[in-house]
């Protein structure tokens, strides 16, 4: 298996290189498809060499995607795998290419999956049109490189191909940062919460990074309120560094900053409440105030927390 462009960010210029030495040795290549919004009308799979690739609807057409569902991964094979693929017991045409030969047989009670999906996705295909998608991937891919320049004399871009340019997708890299000032990317994740922002994947692929994909369907305003927030981030670590902060009781070791922390009586911080709550003048306009504080994200992961009641409230009638 392999993801093309990678999950680094970048277009692997040997891809078909690599897909001839696997097949060279008997193999064949699974494209994943969960970065399809980089080459939807630029590239194809089958050209440089993949046999089977899934497509992401809710990465690159439109389905939603979250809260355990619904989801749909249509697959995609070369014509000498056809054969393989699923064929359904009460309706004909499903496989066109199975014939009169035995298939796998059925892989889901629906013979073409959700029917409530599907035409979400065939929606925003008739309506973009070849033209349209083709567009889109071109707008995923500049946005991305707009980040990536953008944020470059702030934070160190780990991965980066030909012309010093990203995919559809961008790494930066937090570890000498972490390192000098003891500033996590988790730290500056939550600090955005502050500015109204969810954060991008963190520590995937690497740990101690952000990987950010601006995708095709963010406005140039919007993706320049992101890099603001990431700046005025960066201006807060540089306060650290330079000894101006506490390298403990800052503001992104206190974010997010609740509604309750703003109408307490008194303030203890070290910082004002316009530096915990409004850092730049946009924030005014549209404040995201976030429900609770930080908690431990990995607590209950890394110890077993029993709910059972004690052993003293059981009576032998209980049982």
């Amino acid at each position: 298996m392999i993801t093309y462009p990678s999950t680094h960010g970048v277009f692997e210029e040997q891809i078909a290189d690599i897909c001839d030495l696997v097949h060279e040795f008997g193999a064949q290549v699974y494209l994943d498809g969960a970065n399809m919004n980089a080459l939807v009308g630029i590239c194809l799979p089958a050209e440089f060499g993949a046999d089977v690739a899934h497509i992401n609807l809710h990465k690159t057409f439109c389905i939603p995607h979250g809260g355990g569902g619904p989801g749909m991964g249509p697959i995609g094979v070369k014509s000498h795998l056809a054969p393989f693929l699923p064929d359904h017991c009460v309706v004909e045409g499903v496989n066109p290419y199975a014939g009169h030969e035995p298939t796998v047989g059925s892989v889901s009670a629906a013979p073409w999956g959700s029917a409530g999906i599907l035409p979400i996705s065939w929606a925003y295909i008739s309506m973009m049109g070849a033209e349209g998608l083709r567009y889109a991937t071109e707008i995923a891919i500049l946005n991305a490189n707009y980040m990536a320049k953008r944020l470059q004399p702030h934070y160190p871009i780990l991965y980066r191909g030909r012309n010093d340019r990203v995919a559809h997708e961008c790494i930066i890299d937090l570890r000498q940062i972490k390192k000098s000032t003891g500033v996590t990317v988790e730290d500056v994740a939550k600090r955005l919460i502050d500015f109204g922002f969810h954060a991008p994947t963190v520590s995937f692929p690497v740990a101690d990074t952000m990987m950010i994909e601006p995708t095709e369907s963010e406005a140039k305003r919007e993706i320049d309120r992101y890099c603001d927030a990431m700046i005025q981030i960066r201006s807060e670590i540089a306060d650290i560094e330079s000894g101006d902060s506490d390298t403990e009781n800052n503001p992104l070791k206190n974010a997010p900053h609740t509604f309750d922390l703003l109408v307490q009586e008194t303030w203890e911080l070290p910082y004002t409440r316009q530096e915990a709550f409004f850092p730049l003048e946009w924030v005014w306009h549209d404040k995201y105030w976030p429900p609770v504080s930080r908690i431990d994200n990995v607590y209950g992961d890394r110890y077993i927390i029993c709910n059972c009641p004690p052993l003293s409230e059981w009576t032998e009638e209980e049982g």
